[in-house]
């Protein structure tokens, strides 16, 4: 036993020893207890740091409820300023959509005295005969009406863009007719505003067949319209109740008007410029143009500058303020004078020029430039000195010096111009070579094509005859008379061949993607010299500012365009300075062509809108669109389309390419039935949202819808690589390697191109191993063995643009109508 004064040794935890957690016992404080004690106080991080802020549950509820009634009440306030005091009139377009109802029946009817409006002025759209203003004073409101007709496509457009709301006037029982979809159609891919269904001629019908035709007409128009209400107008009750659903209806806005000023001209006049000023003065020449309107949209500034729809670019002078000629205080005013929208005299004398006051007055300084392309200085990209390898390359040069026969008697300066007959061949070749080059080579091969299919058609004919003529039937004669003369007389030849072209050229396409024959006579590696290989499509680098065309030194570029785009919507939407919105202005716009003036008088109206800054330069934009469905002829990349891009149209020519997310895109040579394609142009700045429609012209001048989207964004280093595939045919299989031919004709091309990948259409991969011969056989290797039926293929991609053919003026559309060709057949056809 241990001594009694000895103590036991413990035992000492190593460092393994587990450690677990101490017991929580219940009496930690709750949230409630940590307020109590602190009383109110808070720490010195939380003060500090007011985005970590914690606000209370009841904090976070009442500061959204502050955000819900503070959007309501701006929605409220918008929808209560449309046509009252403080806002402009009501502006109501009325559209007919089938040809057997008339418009003018529906104004005509509104226009009455128990409808319960009053019109107050006669004629207020410059350039439109039925329109006129409406007051309201048992609505407080004020309306302007005006009919528009489907005729004219580009003024229906032009109009939907401003109108607060639009009457489509529907057939009682067919509703609308081919050329009336065709139009909705279109009204519906720019952007649709508020709108309403009318018909007429309801009580016409017996009343048991009221409540049918009703319902017919609503499955009709559901497609379209599926929450749409449906008024019938026959009576001023009928009207009343219409004004007041356009009154109180909810508005739908259009992005790319909401955040622009816009107005609709009411009254227009022009003065020519001084002979002095150096303009050429008279009916041809420039001059200033006086538009009176109300402002809509956002407040106008007299430094920005104004776009006529169809017409361009314009900077102001100043802004007048003339007297209101719809006001709402006094329904039982004097009507406003019905002045002719198309004057070009100046405003009377006497109480209407003491009337009008001064608002704005431009500022040379500070007012936008209408520059719309940068300033090219062609000795920008020189080079003043020659380096030291250019001074080396230049010194072996003259030291080589190549042996070439000459004249008798030739200097050696006049025998450095004298080019051998291989480099003469070359330089052609090299001038020749442009952009379209491998698409011209597709249509001689399809020229080719069609040149055989012709004289196998003529032969098949031959043969049909000699066998009509052995069976002595005297069918076909050589003079064609009757019927199938007056049937060829509504062809055009010329338009069928090319028609014919085009749907050879897609179908080809459709079939064989890309792929070009190598040609014969011209060597591989001059042919496609613009062309590289990439290893992978996805993953290889292609640098966006390598070897840019000239005309990208007149663009302009930001250095992020959503930030500038973020920046510049937001300025807009907080504007409060200039003509504010409502207010009855007239807008002094300087230099501005006699052509305007006589679209005016013609009877088209005058849309004005103030640009943005940067919206007048030019750069290249991007449009994301679809095939609209009944457009079915093969629409070609670099073919002139018409745009209706936001406010403006203009005429160019674009490029087609995929919508991915890479860094890449492929060229598309025709527009894609099946997929969102992207549409590259040359065109001025237009900050997005915006809606945008494409049509083509035919050679008769009608202009058919062919895509319909929205605008993508501003991006000039976009790289859209056009891609060509070389096939070739494998002559001898082994084992891993293959002996190809008819890809190349030569050696040095197969040695140029050993470098790139080749694939296979049954996804074998693999390169060119060696040259066999001199005729263009080669020796490839392969991850596996081909088979027989197998193709090999090459791709090579190049970086394509644009063509530079912009035109902001273009052509008036004829009316489009459902052609139809009837033979007739009379007693001498039948014998």
């Amino acid at each position: 036993m241990a001594a009694n004064g000895e103590k036991q040794q413990g035992h000492r935890a190593g460092i393994y020893k587990q450690k677990n957690k101490g017991h929580k016992h219940g009496k930690h404080r709750t949230k409630g207890e940590i307020e109590r004690e602190n009383k109110g106080r808070v720490s010195v991080t939380a003060l500090t740091k007011k985005q970590r802020k914690e606000h209370k549950k009841m904090d976070r509820r009442h500061k959204a409820n502050q955000l819900r009634r503070n959007k309501k009440d701006m929605v409220l306030t918008e929808k209560r300023r449309l046509g009252s005091r403080d806002g402009p009139p009501h502006l109501v377009a009325v559209v007919s959509l089938h040809a057997g109802v008339d418009a003018g029946a529906v104004t005509k009817l509104l226009r009455e005295e128990g409808a319960g409006g009053v019109v107050h002025q006669e004629r207020c759209i410059s350039g439109i005969s039925d329109s006129f203003g409406l007051i309201l004073p048992r609505f407080k409101q004020r309306f302007t009406f005006l009919t528009q007709s489907t005729a004219d496509m580009h003024s229906l457009l032009d109009v939907a863009k401003i109108a607060d709301s639009l009457v489509f006037v529907l057939d009682s029982t067919e509703g609308w007719d081919s050329y009336g979809d065709y139009c909705l159609s279109c009204l519906f891919a720019q952007g649709l505003p508020s709108h309403a269904l009318v018909c007429q001629g309801v009580t016409d019908l017996p009343v048991k067949k009221r409540v049918e035709s009703r319902r017919a007409l609503s499955k009709i128009t559901e497609i379209r319209f599926p929450d749409a209400r449906l008024f019938p107008l026959d009576s001023e009750q009928d009207a009343t109740l219409l004004l007041r659903h356009l009154g109180s209806q909810r508005q739908r806005k259009l992005g790319f008007r909401s955040r622009r000023p816009h107005l609709v001209a009411q009254h227009v006049t022009f003065t020519p410029n001084s002979p002095a000023e150096g303009t050429g003065g008279g009916p041809t020449g420039l001059g200033t143009l006086c538009v009176s309107g109300y402002v809509r949209g956002r407040p106008l500034r007299v430094d920005r500058l104004v776009h006529i729809s169809g017409h361009g670019d314009f900077q102001l002078s100043q802004i007048d303020a003339p007297s209101d000629p719809l006001p709402l205080n006094s329904a039982t005013a004097r009507p406003a004078k019905s002045g002719k929208g198309g004057d070009i005299d100046m405003l009377d004398g006497g109480e209407d020029e003491a009337a009008v006051r001064v608002l704005l007055k431009a500022d040379p300084s500070c007012r936008e430039s209408l520059q719309t392309e940068a300033e090219v200085d062609p000795m920008e990209g020189e080079q003043t000195w020659p380096t030291e390898s250019e001074l080396l390359e230049a010194e072996e040069n003259r030291k080589n010096k190549r042996v070439m026969k000459v004249p008798k008697g030739t200097s050696d300066y006049q025998a450095s111009w004298i080019v051998d007959e291989d480099e003469e061949e070359n330089g052609d070749l090299d001038e020749e070579s442009s952009d379209d080059d491998d698409d011209d080579m597709l249509d001689e091969a399809m020229d080719g094509g069609d040149e055989e299919i012709n004289s196998q058609d003529s032969g098949s004919a031959c043969a049909s005859e000699d066998e009509e003529e052995e069976e002595e039937e005297e069918v076909c004669s050589t003079e064609r008379t009757g019927a199938d003369q007056r049937y060829d007389e509504h062809l055009d030849e010329a338009a069928e061949e090319e028609g014919l072209k085009r749907y050879r050229e897609a179908r080809a396409h459709e079939m064989f993607p890309d792929e070009v024959d190598t040609p014969l006579d011209v060597a591989a590696r001059i042919r496609f010299q613009r062309y590289r290989g990439l290893k992978s499509f996805r993953s290889s680098p292609w640098d966006p500012m390598e070897n840019l065309p000239l005309n990208y030194s007149r663009i302009f570029q930001f250095q992020s365009f959503e930030r500038t785009r973020h920046r510049i919507l937001a300025e807009a939407a907080a504007e409060e300075e200039g003509a504010m919105v409502g207010w009855y202005v007239t807008l002094h716009i300087q230099d501005v062509p006699f052509s305007v003036m006589e679209s005016v008088q013609s009877g088209r109206p005058l849309i004005l809108v103030s640009l943005l800054p940067h919206e007048q330069k030019m750069s290249v934009m991007h449009v994301l669109v679809r095939r609209h469905p009944s457009n079915t002829e093969p629409i070609k990349s670099k073919e002139e389309l018409v745009f209706h891009c936001g406010f403006r149209r203009f005429r160019a020519s674009p490029i087609f390419s995929q919508h991915t997310s890479a860094d890449k895109h492929k060229m598309e040579r025709f527009l894609r039935p099946d997929a969102p394609t992207v549409v590259s142009v040359y065109a001025p700045i237009t900050f997005p949202p915006a809606g945008v429609l494409l049509f083509k012209q035919r050679s008769d001048g009608i202009q058919d819808l062919v895509a319909t989207g929205s605008l993508l964004s501003c991006d000039p280093r976009r790289v859209v690589l056009k891609r060509i595939v070389l096939s070739g045919h494998p002559f001898k299989i082994n084992r891993r390697s293959a002996v190809v031919r008819y890809m190349f004709f030569n050696r040095d091309d197969i040695m140029w191109f050993k470098p790139v990948e080749l694939r296979t259409k049954w996804g074998r991969r693999g390169h060119i191993k060696e040259a066999l011969g001199t005729h263009g056989h080669m020796k490839c290797v392969f991850d596996n063995q081909l088979r027989s039926q197998d193709t090999v293929m090459m791709n090579l991609y190049k970086r394509v643009y644009p063509r530079w053919t912009y035109d902001p003026y273009v052509p008036l559309s004829l009316p489009w109508v459902k052609r139809e060709v009837t033979v007739e057949m009379d007693d001498s056809d039948m014998e």
